[in-house]
């Protein structure tokens, strides 16, 4: 026994002609063993020469339709149910031509070639060898290779999945990993077992941790409520257990799943909400025979705006950015998933430029615009306010102004909510351009427009103006995620701002959806918010990502406080005080009700602030932004000086403060 689980631990596959030449031999034993059954083992009454005549035919037959099924291409100590199907199948079939043989020699008058009885008997003597000795191997062998230093893991998720996941795991973990346990929410497999592994309930699993010495969880599960993981997760967490992911089926290769394709479950699946319908027809009926131009597209909400827009299939969608590279893979996927072929232009522009922008909009004639471009890092824009303001403000006025100049039907622009109470140049700079684009909405004075639309279409309506703002989405290009996971990479230290800063949280899809959503419901002159969710603590969420990685915070990765960087506040507000909320019938989307401006004064003051910005006059257009937006107070910054200064209350007074 020894030499043979020896034998066995080797892992040597046995060549495909051995197990060939062994199936048949079996084969012929049990037509051997069927004669002797026949005839109660008395070898008297057997005759030889027919038995030799039918184990060469059996031979025959068995040769033919072994090769035919393929029965010797599986590896033995991983037999499943296909390779015992296939040996069970090619057996029939011979048991099948020897009944046929025997038909054809009565019909004919002749004498029966095998008696039946000892068909059948060898039918059924044939299927338990061969896949008797199948399972006898693969038990053996699962017996002999045990690990007593292999992790003991644990499968959330008893269905299809986690009999497959067992099974990957089994056969390709090279005995790194072995199932202990099934853990499942459906009381129907509670108690049971599923291929000698008992399923246990949730409640069940600080037991089966303890008892187990579990080390690792593995989600079998893809249709998950988001509270059902986050709780399985924490649970995990707090009891020192790495938790991991299996892939959707549709990424499996080849319809088969890899144990090298299992990840650890990422932040941001546990920060997300439930899923949502991106496919929305009002959306797509609105949208689809439109020319429809993205600026910003090469960024995070401008290029899955791109996406979603995308497949709707619109008469001419444009993307423009002054990012050259993130442009260039945006067209190449949208062209692969998509084949927009001509629908699909590229524009590589800076929305600062007049120029390029007024030959973009004469050029492609938008009839809708997303205007996602924009500088949106808080401590850069507070070292460079000028910049900010020529990209956010002045880019942003260009953007409507030509868009009134040609006749779009609907401008939305892509806002942020650093712009509700600003307390740093980047959130003032994008309430400025709010400003500027509802003054247009509601100056009463008619837009001039292009001769050359006039001549296409006739006098076109009013441009409507549309603003929605929403937090941060998860994964954005420099977010606090995507830096947290470099840090933690790099093996920390994980740098948090302040211990009690909190942020909202929303996935770019859903985002970009509701701003597709909001773009339809949009009169003109809206700044639409959306449900952020519950606030996050950025601690909690360190904390968090580094336990999901199998470590400990604090000791083998270190937290470290940096302090509010300038311009940044520990919570963002949803509204401005002067501000109320109307509901939509989407409860994800709200209305704010915000104070008008009076179109003349704020051109004027717009004007100057572009003025100053072009001169790099970094503390006059500071001084400036707060003219325009008094509630504009600096936080941890070098600007906090100006609000203790007199401003002139000219400004106020006639908008309307």
């Amino acid at each position: 026994m020894k030499k043979f689980r020896s034998f066995l631990l080797q892992k040597k596959i046995a060549p495909k002609w051995a197990i060939f030449a062994l199936d048949l031999l079996i084969t012929c034993f049990a037509l051997a063993y069927a004669y002797s059954l026949r005839f109660n083992f008395d070898f008297t009454l057997i005759h030889i020469p027919d038995l030799i005549k039918n184990v060469f035919l059996i031979l025959v037959i068995n040769s033919t339709l072994f090769y035919l099924f393929k029965t010797y291409e599986g590896i033995i100590r991983f037999s499943g149910f296909q390779e015992a199907f296939r040996s069970v199948s090619a057996v029939f079939y011979s048991f099948f031509f020897l009944l046929l043989i025997n038909l054809l020699m009565a019909i004919g008058g002749l004498q029966q070639v095998t008696p039946i009885s000892v068909v059948f008997i060898y039918f059924f003597v044939s299927v338990f060898l061969l896949y008797g000795y199948r399972l006898l191997v693969k038990y053996l062998y699962k017996a002999s290779s045990d690990n007593r230093d292999a992790i003991h893991v644990v499968i959330y998720g008893a269905q299809l999945n986690g009999t497959i996941l067992k099974k990957t795991i089994e056969q390709t973990s090279e005995n790194e990993y072995q199932v202990v346990a099934f853990i499942d929410a459906d009381t129907d497999v509670i108690g049971k077992n599923i291929d000698g592994i008992r399923v246990y309930a949730f409640s069940q699993a600080k037991h089966v941790f303890k008892d187990w010495n579990i080390k690792t969880l593995f989600f079998a599960k893809t249709d998950f409520e988001l509270d059902e993981k986050n709780a399985v997760v924490d649970f995990c967490l707090t009891h020192g257990v790495k938790v991991m992911n299996i892939p959707p089926m549709k990424d499996w290769i080849h319809g088969h799943l890899s144990i090298k394709q299992l990840r650890e479950v990422n932040i941001e699946e546990l920060l997300g909400r439930p899923p949502i319908n991106l496919y929305n027809q009002h959306v797509i009926d609105h949208l689809r025979d439109k020319r429809i131009l993205i600026t910003g597209a090469a960024g995070s909400i401008g290029s899955e705006l791109a996406r979603q827009l995308s497949a709707v299939y619109p008469a001419l969608l444009i993307t423009c950015d002054q990012t050259e590279s993130g442009l260039y893979q945006l067209e190449y996927e949208l062209q692969q998933k998509y084949k927009l072929g001509n629908a699909l232009r590229v524009y590589l522009g800076d929305v600062k430029d007049e120029v390029a922008m007024d030959n973009l909009f004469a050029k492609y004639q938008p009839q809708v615009v997303f205007h996602a471009a924009a500088y949106k890092h808080v401590p850069m824009m507070e070292n460079h306010p000028s910049e900010a303001i020529r990209n956010n403000v002045y880019g942003t006025k260009i953007l409507a102004d030509l868009s009134e100049k040609y006749g779009v039907e609907r401008f939305l622009f892509v806002s942020t909510d650093k712009a509700i109470n600003p307390t740093n140049v980047m959130g003032a700079s994008k309430r400025i351009a709010e400003i500027y684009c509802q003054s247009l909405q509601t100056r009463e004075e008619l837009p001039i427009w292009d001769d050359r639309i006039i001549r296409m279409h006739g006098t076109p309506r009013r441009t409507k103006f549309i603003t929605t703002r929403f937090g941060n989405v998860l994964g954005s290009n420099g977010s606090v995620i995507p830096r947290f996971k470099e840090q933690i990479a790099a093996g920390g230290p994980v740098t948090v701002t302040h211990p009690d800063i909190i942020r909202y949280f929303m996935t770019i899809p859903e985002a970009c959806s509701l701003v597709l959503e909001a773009m339809t419901m949009g009169k003109g002159g809206e700044i639409f918010l959306f449900d952020m969710g519950e606030p996050v603590k950025i601690l909690d969420l360190a904390k968090k990502m580094i336990q999901l990685t199998g470590l400990v915070p604090g000791k083998d990765i270190e937290l470290k406080f940096t302090g509010l960087r300038p311009g940044e506040k520990l919570f963002e507000e949803l509204l401005n005080k002067e501000e109320e909320v109307i509901p939509t019938h989407n409860k994800k989307i709200l209305i704010a009700k915000v104070i008008g401006y009076d179109f003349e004064i704020i051109q004027k003051s717009i004007e100057e602030l572009v003025v100053l910005a072009g001169r790099n006059l970094d503390e006059e257009v500071v001084r400036q932004m707060k003219r325009i937006v008094p509630e504009y107070i600096s936080n941890n910054s070098i600007y906090e000086s100006i609000d203790g200064q007199r401003l002139s209350t000219s400004l106020y007074s006639s908008l309307g403060r």
